[in-house]
Parts: structure tokens; C-alpha cells; sequence
């Protein structure tokens, strides 16, 4: 049948073949007309980054040590220090631990003991492997006289015991589980093999620190000098570096006395970054057509804090009471008129972007109105000659205690005129810094506008500032005596299971959203200048200043270009 069919096709009349070449033909016309007007396809020639570029970055202040001991409290060897040096671990955008030195790691069930592998290609800027003896030499100086760090953080090392399993394997024993044991783990490592010979008491002075030799992504190249002054550090690429190898071939700091100064510079060329753009310049710094602005929040949060303890106050015990007063204030409205508008509004005491921070916890908007009602229902009346409201002859007012610079004045006045519009009259009782601090730890204060602090801990722990044990002599200058809410922070403490620790944390923001033994005011923002010609700039969340190179591996002055591959159109 196949071959029929075959030969009926070949003997086809001419006349019907003609009709059908006509058809064909008029069909291939027609499709021509439309992939002609469809013009050529041509895939597009999209940038990509590549390696090489130098990024040239301002930093307010000078130079001490490059040396990570000695960095403490000198913000710009810190900004250096991030890229020469290496830690065990490092934080994300998040809080959470990575990897960084160590490779991996992992703990007992009890949490009381950590083992800890290095990675096997981890080397040193002159070739030599990282080991774990450097680690342990590392820490030995660390608890030292020597060393400037901090009286807690040397104590906690000193309880802490080291044992080396081999060259890439040590073990940390603790005498009881401690969750933020973590946070302490991010020191930048020193080479044994090049400072094992320097007395202690003279690590100080050593040359070593102005010829560092590091692990990190960059390593030292040399000074920039003028009239005999140190005005700047080159760091180039290390091309050794176990992780992913930055695209920049260079990065270079320059120091400048103030950040007027550094604006000026990036203003002539000689920078493309400024360290950190503080509000006095900021407007000036956003009128730059080519300087791009990142802001993300500091570690810090404001709030105002009541001594529970007071008797001279006691209508501050009552939660509603201290409802009313959050109640009064426009919180937004704070943050623009007396920090520029630079900062965010807090409703919890863990920091927003946290791992631990619960978005869910009741948040208290501004409405004065409800705030007058809570407190007539409390039973407290205007008098008829005007003034604070009573009851049962005790008057709504109370002393404001603060830090007697410019910002934290204008703060207080916001306040005291906020809680007079609902009948609560407040005194400002403005004091220096270190005194404030004399009165917040005798608990001699009836309230305080104060910022937590969180610098170099990125693990949320807000145990020394909330439980109870901490009312007596710690950090919990409210006095806030919560059992339930002390119970989460001591389970979330001891717990390595960072799921479990979020739903204990979770539980104690819902706690404390509902007893608001501190107002929750703001969280203060950092800002951060750059060049439009650098590319791939992103800001975390900040848990230290020099957090913002995180993502430096991503950033790029040079590209290459590519094809991107593009579908064919369908005709």
C-alpha cells in the first residue's frame, strides 16, 4: 500500500501541482516578511565582575598597631586588622557563627566541651600552615598582662582549658555550658613561629606590628609615608587565602584627622571611601552625585529605664503606668528631631535582623489619647489647680536621668514635654557620662535614658541586662524581677540548639512586650560612603564597625564582558 500511494503522488496532474508550488511559495514570502521584521537577533554584552581594581578607603583617626591584641579601642586598626587577620569563626548578616579558620566544629549534648578542626590549606601570609599551637599561643597572650583586652574577656579565657589534639584539631573545656562562648571566638590568630620569641612585655613595641603577617584576605604590602608620618597602609590580594579571593587587587587606607577632612579628600580624587559618614557631613555627603550611601544599624539601642526598686517612685511598678508612658511618645518623631533621623524605631530588647529578634511580639504606636485613658482608669486625676496627676495623694512625677551632652539633652526635653501633655510631670537631671554610670550601678536614679550596648557580641544573650540575678550588683539596673522571663534566659544561655534558644527568646520578648520594665526607644544607624565606581557593595547589619567588609570578596572595579545568552524569539 505504501508504495501505491508513492507512485499515485508521482503521477499527480500538473494542474494541481502548479496550485500547490503556488501555495509553498507564498508561505516562505510571508515568514521571510516576518523574520525581517523581527531584525537580528544579537545576544547582549552584560558586565561581569573580574579580578584587579584598587579601592582606596578614608579612615578617621591614625594608626596604633596592627596587631589584633592591641586593637581594642582603636576603631581604624580594627578596619585593618578585619582583612590581615583571621579568626575560628565569623558572624553573618544574621548573628549566627560560620566557619572561617575552623573548618567545622561541634559540641557535647552538655555543651560544656568543643572540638574544633582547622582548615588544612589555612596558611600564613609567608607560606607557613596556620596550626592549632597558634591558636593556643594566641590565647595564652590574650589572658596575659600584655595583652589590652578587656578584664571579662581575659577572665573568661582563664577558665577556660585548651588542649591541642594535633596539628589542626584543638578541644575547649568549660566548667559549665555557655551558649555565647561563640562571640569570643572571632580573635584575629598571630603567627607562634614569628612572635614565640618576643618577651611578653615587649610585644608591645615589637616589630611585628608594623610588619604584620596574617591569615587573612589581604595581606600587608607596605606604609605610605609623609614628612616621616605614617598616612596610609597598602594591602594587596592574598592569592594563599583558603577562602574565596576577593576580586580587588588592592585595598588602601588613608588616615585623615576628621571626617570633613576625609569628605575633601574623596571630594579631589584621593579616596573612593569614607569610613563612616557621622551626621555633621551627611547632608553634604548625600549631595555627592558619585558617593553612594549605605546605612544599616549599629549594635546599640536606647531606651529609658526604671528603677523598679524605688520606693520614692513606686507607681513606676505598675506595668500599665509605664504603658502609658510609651504610649505618649512619638518615637519617630524623637529620632528625627534630635538624631537627624538616623536611627530606627525599637519595640524589643534583642536587636532587629538578630537570628533571635521576634517581629511578633504586641508593639505600642503612639497615642496619647489611650495614654490619658490608661492612666484615669489607674485612678490618676488632674487636680483642679492643674499640674502632675494623683492618686491617693502620691503625683505622677519623677526624675530623668541623663548624659549631659547636646543629643541625650535634646532627647530628655522631648520626653519631659511628651509625658506633660498626659499629666506626668518629669524633672531632667543632666550628669556627666561617668557619673551616670556611678548612679545607674547604686541604683540611684528614679529613671534613665541610657544605650545598651551589644559592640562584639553578636550572640543576642540579654541575660546580664534582664534577669533577675542581675538585679542586685549587675547590669540589670531596672531590677526587673521576672521569674518566668529569667527562666527563658537561663535555658537560652546553656543551649547549643539555636532553634530552641529563638522560641525561649521569642518567649521572653512576648514577656517583656507586655511588662515594659524599660521603654524601648531607638536604634541608632551607621552610614557608610562610597564610590559609585565600585560595584557589588553591600552593608550587613553591624556587630563592630569593621563588619562591613563581610561581603568584601563580592565588590569589583573591573569587569569583563560576557554574552548573556538570550531565547530566540518564536516566530
Amino acid at each position: 500500500m505504501g508504495f501505491l500511494r508513492r507512485q499515485a503522488f508521482l503521477f499527480t496532474p500538473m494542474k494541481q501541482l502548479r496550485w500547490q508550488i503556488l501555495v509553498v511559495a507564498a508561505t516562505l514570502v510571508l515568514v521571510s516578511i516576518l523574520l525581517f521584521s523581527q531584525g537580528p537577533v544579537v545576544a547582549p554584552i552584560v558586565p561581569q565582575a573580574a579580578p584587579g581594581g584598587v579601592y582606596t578607603e578614608a579612615l578617621i583617626g591614625s594608626m596604633g598597631r596592627l596587631n589584633p591584641l592591641f586593637d581594642w579601642n582603636n576603631s581604624p586598626d580594627r578596619d585593618i586588622n578585619r582583612l590581615l587577620y583571621s579568626g575560628l569563626l565569623r558572624f553573618n548578616e544574621r548573628g549566627l557563627p560560620e566557619p572561617d579558620l575552623a573548618e567545622s566544629w561541634g559540641m557535647t549534648p552538655e555543651g560544656d566541651l568543643y572540638n574544633f578542626s582547622l582548615r588544612t590549606n589555612a596558611v600564613w601570609h609567608d607560606g607557613r600552615p596556620v596550626t592549632s599551637d597558634d591558636v593556643i599561643f594566641t590565647i595564652e597572650w590574650m589572658k596575659s598582662p600584655a595583652s589590652f583586652l578587656p578584664d571579662d574577656v581575659k577572665a573568661l579565657w582563664s577558665k577556660v582549658q585548651i588542649v591541642r589534639l594535633n596539628d589542626k584539631t584543638l578541644q575547649f573545656k568549660i566548667p559549665e555550658p555557655y551558649a555565647p562562648l561563640l562571640d569570643y571566638l572571632t580573635f584575629g590568630v598571630l603567627p607562634k613561629h614569628l612572635l614565640e620569641s618576643v618577651p611578653l612585655d615587649q610585644l608591645l613595641n615589637a616589630e611585628f606590628n608594623l610588619k604584620p603577617v596574617g591569615n587573612g584576605p589581604f595581606r600587608f604590602d607596605h606604609f605610605l609615608v609623609d614628612d616621616g608620618n605614617i598616612v596610609g597602609v597598602v594591602l594587596v590580594r592574598n592569592e594563599q587565602y583558603y577562602g574565596k579571593k576577593p576580586f580587588l587587587e588592592q585595598v588602601i587606607f588613608k588616615y585623615y584627622p576628621s571626617a570633613e577632612a576625609a569628605l575633601d579628600a574623596f571630594r579631589s580624587g584621593e579616596v573612593a571611601g569614607i569610613s563612616r559618614i557621622p551626621d555633621p557631613i551627611l547632608p553634604q555627603a548625600l549631595a555627592e552625585p558619585n558617593l553612594a550611601i549605605y546605612t544599616t544599624r549599629l549594635p546599640q539601642m536606647g531606651f529609658v529605664l526604671f528603677n523598679l526598686n524605688n520606693l520614692e517612685v513606686a507607681f513606676l511598678q505598675d506595668a500599665k503606668v509605664r504603658r502609658a508612658l510609651l504610649l505618649a511618645v512619638n518615637r519617630q518623631r524623637l529620632i528625627d528631631l534630635t538624631l537627624n533621623s538616623q536611627a530606627m524605631v525599637l519595640h524589643n530588647p534583642i536587636l532587629p535582623g538578630s537570628w533571635a529578634y521576634y517581629d511578633g511580639v504586641e508593639t505600642v504606636p503612639y497615642d496619647p489619647e489611650t495614654a490619658i485613658t490608661v492612666l484615669r482608669q489607674q485612678g490618676y486625676r488632674v487636680p483642679p489647680e492643674g499640674g502632675a496627676r494623683v492618686k491617693d495623694g502620691r503625683a505622677l512625677t519623677f526624675r530623668l536621668l541623663h548624659a549631659d551632652d547636646a543629643v541625650h539633652t535634646a532627647m530628655a526635653k522631648y520626653l519631659v514635654d511628651a509625658w506633660r501633655t498626659i499629666g506626668v510631670i518629669v524633672e531632667p537631671q543632666p550628669v556627666p557620662y561617668t557619673q551616670l554610670q556611678d548612679l545607674l550601678a547604686t541604683r540611684n536614679f528614679h529613671a534613665a535614658l541610657v544605650e545598651l550596648t551589644l559592640a562584639r557580641t553578636p550572640d543576642p544573650d540579654p541575660y546580664p541586662f534582664w534577669h533577675q540575678a542581675e538585679a542586685a550588683g549587675g547590669q540589670n539596673y531596672a531590677q526587673w524581677d521576672n521569674r518566668p522571663a529569667s527562666e527563658y534566659l537561663e535555658q537560652a544561655r546553656v543551649s547549643a540548639d539555636f532553634n530552641l534558644r529563638a522560641r525561649l527568646y521569642r518567649n521572653f520578648q512576648v514577656i517583656f512586650a507586655r511588662e515594659l520594665p524599660a521603654l524601648p526607644l531607638y536604634v541608632p544607624t551607621y552610614s557608610y560612603g562610597v564610590s559609585t565606581t565600585i560595584r557589588g557593595v553591600q552593608i550587613p547589619p553591624l556587630y563592630d564597625t569593621p563588619d562591613r567588609f563581610l561581603w568584601i570578596d563580592r565588590w569589583y572595579v573591573v569587569t569583563r564582558r560576557a554574552l548573556e545568552a538570550t531565547p530566540s524569539p518564536t516566530p
